[in-house]
């Protein structure tokens, strides 16, 4: 009798859960690239929800996804050229994309190829635009791969997809309970 009645609670809550959980998909992939678009609900305004991405990626960026193995060293400079960069030993480092426009609280663009893209001969657009909600603010990242990879992209997109609704994830995470 007890389990049955908990049945019903669990799969309501994790209803709940998935319905705020970070939607992604892969927009398109052709020959020569890939769009992907996650959208995230945060219950927090613009200012803090774009702040957050800027001052705060090495508190909720996952360190699985770094060359250092610690997001710690993971820093955004919101200026023109400024660089979303990562600190490595021995005054070694990474940029990872170059910040080419910042609306605060409204529009964050960076360029560049994250993680394995990096290595190959392809470019990339990641858009972040915060939109005020009801109870909140909608966090929606986009982010165009185009550039030339001989395999193709068709079996790379649904992976980059996968990693960085990862990490939409733990921001949305962070900033509703200040833990990724």
């Amino acid at each position: 009798m007890f389990r049955r009645a908990l049945v019903p609670s669990f799969a309501v809550l994790a209803a709940a859960l998935a319905a705020s959980r970070a939607s992604g998909e892969v927009v398109d992939v052709a020959d020569n690239g890939f769009t992907i678009k996650i959208t995230v609900a945060v219950p927090v305004d613009s200012s803090r929800a774009y702040a957050t991405v800027v001052d705060g990626v090495s508190r909720w960026w996952d360190p699985e996804h770094t060359y250092s193995g610690d997001a710690s060293n993971l820093s955004i400079e919101a200026r023109p050229q400024g660089c979303f960069c990562e600190k490595l030993p021995a005054q070694g480092f990474v940029r990872h994309l170059t910040v080419i426009n910042a609306m605060p609280g409204k529009l964050l663009r960076l360029e560049g190829g994250l993680g394995p893209l990096q290595g190959m001969a392809v470019s990339g657009i990641m858009t972040w635009t915060f939109k005020p909600a009801d109870k909140g603010t909608t966090v929606e990242m986009r982010y165009a791969v185009g550039g030339y990879n001989p395999p193709g992209f068709k079996d790379l997109a649904p992976l980059v997809d996968s990693v960085l609704r990862g990490q939409l994830e733990r921001y949305r995470h962070f900033l509703a309970t200040g833990k990724p």
